[in-house]
């Protein structure tokens, strides 16, 4: 399906999120044509107890608000990334962020899967399209799509994707593979 030629120009907003510290905000920044804007701040003393950084024990910095990155397909049409923040107390923002939004890309990171449960549920919750891109870090075991959506316990419909979100290529491939996704969506849910 591909987007037919207009004079007004058209804006995507896409949505990125998943649990803390599993690549969102490297997925904007590694995509985006732009300089991302980041609300990145160091972790403090104050995130201890709070914040489970098992996993990603080296990980100094957290989204507090978003990240934002945008990509002109051609001229008129261009795709704004938001990228959510991970942890719950700032999950007052996702209704905000998800307003107009044509779908989402639910990053996942195997170590700790269970993560993103959070961000599954509030897309599905609101019938907005999504995928699971599962982001394979170095020295992480890897599992096949099939099995990370067993254990999800997606339908059979949401495609789940092995990527590396440090590579343009990598990201590139999540979004288009979101973008086909929302539009078989939505072409069925107006039959």
């Amino acid at each position: 399906m591909a987007f037919a030629p207009s004079d007004e120009p058209v804006a995507l907003k896409i949505l990125v999120a998943g649990g803390f510290g599993v690549g969102k905000t490297t997925l904007v920044g590694a995509i985006s044509e732009i300089r991302p804007l980041r609300t990145e701040e160091v972790l403090s003393d104050r995130s201890v107890g709070v914040d489970d950084v098992g996993g990603v024990e080296t990980k100094t910095t957290t989204t507090v608000a978003m990240d934002f990155g945008r990509i002109t397909i051609r001229e008129g049409l261009v795709v704004y990334l938001f990228g959510t923040p991970g942890q719950e107390r700032f999950w007052f923002m996702w209704d905000e962020l998800s307003y107009g939004a044509l779908g989402a890309v639910v990053i996942a990171d195997t170590r700790r899967l269970t993560d993103c449960f959070p961000s599954i549920d509030y897309f599905e919750q609101r019938g907005t399209p999504f995928i699971v891109a599962v982001n394979c870090f170095d020295g992480a075991e890897r599992y096949e799509p099939d099995d990370v959506r067993i254990a999800l316990d997606l339908d059979p419909e949401v495609p789940v994707l092995l990527c590396d979100v440090r590579r343009r290529a990598s990201a590139k491939v999540v979004l288009v593979t979101l973008v086909e996704h929302a539009l078989k969506t939505l072409t069925a849910s107006q039959r």
